[in-house]
């Protein structure tokens, strides 16, 4: 079935660990034997792979940290670093388009001519930034836009220029005010993944755009800060909100103490689960989809037990089958959800 994935950090294993992911998963986790750091020889994605997985979409991330007083996270020294950083990430998806590797798509109108040139069109993605700290000011993002920036999160772990993340305590600064109000003006995806239940809320309230989580799951399956509440999860639903469910173990098992636990522990029938919590939530199957955030920082060591790739995604629709959903509704969960998302963000510009 066709896949569309939420979240899949692409540029940061090219750039960050130095893979080139236009070979075979098999052949990164060959160049990679004999390194003994998280995720090292455990990959899961790469380009051929993700067009085994059938997916032709995904919104792929460009990202840095800043590093803030008082954050719990390291990152760059300022943010004209992590711009840079993250432009360079950019430049990356820029010349795989160039080599017809994948194609950037930024609009309504090019996503609908991509899905229909399906299967023989390259991997489709739509430009993502995990973490908002590559926006230096609020006004900066217009240049961003016309970079073809289409989804922003304004933290990931420890505190942003903009909000707290969900590791820390606290809401919006000043400049995440000012920051969502040029996202609404030019229309941009606001993600409220990673965010302190503080600035969710402040987030939600402030922000009238369109929003999604692009890789996030239920606190009521697995507690802890990283999920989100019922209460958050209806309010994403109430706002027409879209939540691609993660593939990283220590968000699908209670308890999973990370470097530890055995992937033994658990399966993709997990991750089927949280997709049922939400629909149950939501009363039908129009909110839940998968962001795996796959090779997001770790690999096979921190996935379900029976994830060797990507491509093993697909396992999942058998799985809602199972549980009664129908066909229709595995497909909107699987892209359909996503599609409607984007119809309703860009189909109106």
């Amino acid at each position: 079935m066709l896949l569309i994935d939420g979240h899949l950090d692409l540029a940061m294993n090219a750039l960050n660990w130095d893979r080139n992911l236009a070979l075979d998963v098999y052949a990164i986790r060959q160049a990679e034997a004999g390194m003994t750091e998280k995720g090292r020889a455990r990959g899961t994605v790469s380009l051929p792979e993700l067009r085994k997985a059938e997916v032709a979409l995904c919104f792929a991330t460009v990202i840095d940290r800043t590093r803030h007083p008082g954050s719990t996270s390291t990152g760059s020294a300022c943010q004209e670093i992590s711009y840079a950083k993250a432009q360079g990430q950019l430049a990356y998806y820029r010349i795989l388009e160039a080599e017809g590797k994948v194609r950037l798509l930024t609009d309504w109108p090019s996503l609908q001519a991509h899905l229909a040139a399906w299967p023989q069109a390259p991997v489709g993605i739509i430009l993502s930034m995990e973490g908002a700290d590559p926006i230096v000011w609020p006004g900066q993002v217009a240049k961003w836009w016309e970079d073809g920036l289409r989804v922003v999160s304004l933290s990931h772990y420890g505190r942003s220029a903009y909000a707290y993340g969900h590791d820390m305590e606290g809401g919006l600064t000043e400049a995440g005010r000012a920051l969502l109000k040029e996202m609404e003006a030019i229309g941009m995806i606001l993600d409220v993944s990673h965010l302190a239940e503080r600035a969710f809320w402040e987030a939600l309230e402030r922000f009238q755009g369109p929003v999604l989580a692009s890789h996030n799951n239920c606190r009521a399956l697995v507690p802890g800060n990283r999920q989100f509440t019922d209460e958050q999860i209806r309010a994403l639903i109430a706002r027409q909100g879209v939540i691609g469910v993660a593939l990283d173990a220590w968000m699908l098992y209670p308890g999973w103490v990370r470097g530890e636990t055995s992937p033994s522990v658990v399966s993709l029938e997990a991750v089927a689960d949280h997709i049922d919590h939400i629909c149950q939530l939501a009363g039908d199957a129009n909110h839940a989809a998968i962001g795996s955030d796959l090779d997001g920082g770790y690999g096979t060591e921190q996935t379900p037990h029976d994830l060797d790739t990507i491509a093993d995604l697909q396992k999942v629709a058998p799985m809602l089958a199972r549980r009664g959903y129908s066909q229709e509704e595995i497909a909107r969960i699987f892209h359909g959800n996503w599609l409607a998302l984007l119809e309703r963000a860009w189909a109106r510009r």
